[in-house]
């Protein structure tokens, strides 16, 4: 795992960044290894400000380290620019200039990528490519996202807006998702979206109860969790991929891919594909990134 700049330099240890939408982690990714794995939640406070310290803050720490920096981040990237559909995913950030905020404190090459592009375009390279031409990771986790490669090529141009799939219509009488449109698949699926639902309960609990309670046939838990997994396998089908692999906090519970496994063999044998979690585990935004 290297990149080559112009000089012909082959550069190697990568200061990846994963942002999201609760926490911040970082590390030193040379040849897929990690080290130096460092944790810190993101603030939801004057949140831009709190970004450009916490970059400068790390960039400081890993000095002299890195050859380049790979940033993985929640949101859509466009022209070195964090914003996104749904503000609420980003905890306040808003037209963010992510790029021209690390280039303040480094002089090294910068790459920036939706971390869903991003964790597609690792997934994949863990497929045989004459086996899968076109293929889609979806990951569930506080909203909904995807990355898309068709032939062989993964999709972030123009706008950096491709495989935004939670932001596809699933019921047009759904609740109002959190970019203000109605039904969209985020509005349903997510753990966002879990978590609001429980919390209403005359006996509510936290995300994984939730899911234990799915596994024991609660019938509330059920209705839910079936309601996340309808929306994922309806997603599948408008996407007629060869091969689909999910992830996330919510995709990869106990139970879930099962779950959409099945309501996917509802629909005739054509709309099928291979279907599988996500291999990269808790780290896969910094391996991502670095890739």
């Amino acid at each position: 795992m290297s990149l080559t700049v112009d000089s012909g330099q082959t550069l190697q240890r990568c200061l990846a960044l994963d942002i999201g939408g609760t926490k911040i982690v970082s590390a030193i990714v040379k040849n897929g290894e990690i080290q130096q794995r460092k944790q810190i939640p993101t603030s939801q406070n004057d949140a831009a400000q709190a970004m450009h310290q916490t970059l400068a803050q790390l960039l400081k720490e890993y000095e002299g380290q890195f050859d380049y920096v790979a940033v993985a981040s929640t949101g859509i990237i466009n022209q070195g620019i964090l914003t996104a559909l749904n503000p609420k995913n980003l905890g306040g950030l808003a037209q963010f200039q992510l790029k021209d905020s690390i280039a303040q404190h480094t002089d090294k090459p910068i790459g920036l990528l939706n971390d869903v592009q991003a964790a597609a375009y690792a997934e994949y390279q863990l497929q045989n490519p004459n086996d899968v031409q076109n293929f889609t990771f979806i990951t569930v986790s506080t909203g909904v996202g995807g990355g898309l490669i068709l032939n062989h090529r993964l999709l972030t141009e123009p706008n950096g807006i491709a495989g935004h799939i939670g932001h596809t219509l699933a019921d047009p009488n759904g609740p109002i998702c959190g970019c203000g449109h109605r039904g969209y698949v985020e509005a349903i699926a997510s753990g966002r979206v879990i978590e609001a639902v429980y919390s209403q309960w005359d006996d509510p609990c936290d995300p994984k109860e939730v899911f234990a309670r799915f596994r024991q046939n609660d019938e509330k838990a059920t209705v839910l969790v079936t309601r996340s997994a309808q929306g994922i396998a309806d997603l599948k089908i408008g996407l007629d991929m060869q091969k689909v692999v999910v992830g996330g906090s919510v995709g990869l519970a106990e139970g879930y891919l099962p779950l959409v496994q099945s309501l996917l063999s509802e629909f005739p044998a054509v709309y099928h594909c291979e279907l599988e979690s996500a291999q990269f585990g808790q780290d896969a935004g910094l391996i991502d990134a670095a890739y």
